[in-house]
């Protein structure tokens, strides 16, 4: 059976830990120390449903309400991550104005994403609660996850429900089914 290849891209405001989730999907680790992403790409092979898949994760720069998303996000992107700082408000506010953006650009409404909720590890400084992030995704009908890159907890299972939501969407899949990316 060939590789399926697909493309998704994790978007959100800086700093809420975009690079962090995609070495640690990719490379099983924390990288402790900071620096801007201007915008990498990492690839990682995975199995889900008895197919195999090389995913190309695009890591971009942390983005704000002003900026422009240009269309290459909208185009030949099979799938998005928006992730947001749990303890950051400002983070979750940048959060909805990229998805505003990336429904203009795709013209879509139906868009494979999974919200996710970074830094659960900080849970002193949380600032937005659970509730708040399932009903966000609720509202894009959108799926939601809560993690901490630092502690490694639900960093795969964004990207299997994400490979999940894409085949989706694709018509591939009528119910939803167990996967796993190893």
């Amino acid at each position: 059976m060939s590789c399926k290849q697909r493309k998704v891209v994790i978007m959100g405001y800086r700093s809420v830990g975009k690079s962090s989730l995609s070495i640690q999907f990719v490379e099983g680790q924390f990288v402790d120390d900071y620096n801007p992403t201007i915008e990498n790409t990492f690839t990682k092979r995975a199995r889900f449903n008895s197919q195999d898949y090389e995913l190309k994760v695009i890591d971009t720069a942390g983005q704000d309400e002003y900026s422009l998303i240009t269309s290459q996000y909208g185009i030949d992107i099979h799938g998005y991550v928006l992730v947001y700082s749990v303890t950051s408000n400002k983070s979750f506010e940048v959060i909805k104005s990229l998805y505003a953006k990336l429904l203009d650009i795709t013209g879509k409404v139906d868009l494979p994403i999974v919200l996710v909720g970074n830094k659960t590890d900080l849970h002193k400084q949380r600032a937005i609660s659970p509730e708040q992030g399932r009903k966000l995704a609720e509202e894009w009908k959108a799926v939601f996850l809560e993690t901490s890159a630092k502690h490694q907890e639900d960093v795969l299972d964004i990207f299997n429900v994400l490979l999940r939501e894409i085949e989706r969407t694709n018509g591939n899949l009528t119910e939803r089914t167990n996967c796993a990316v190893s």
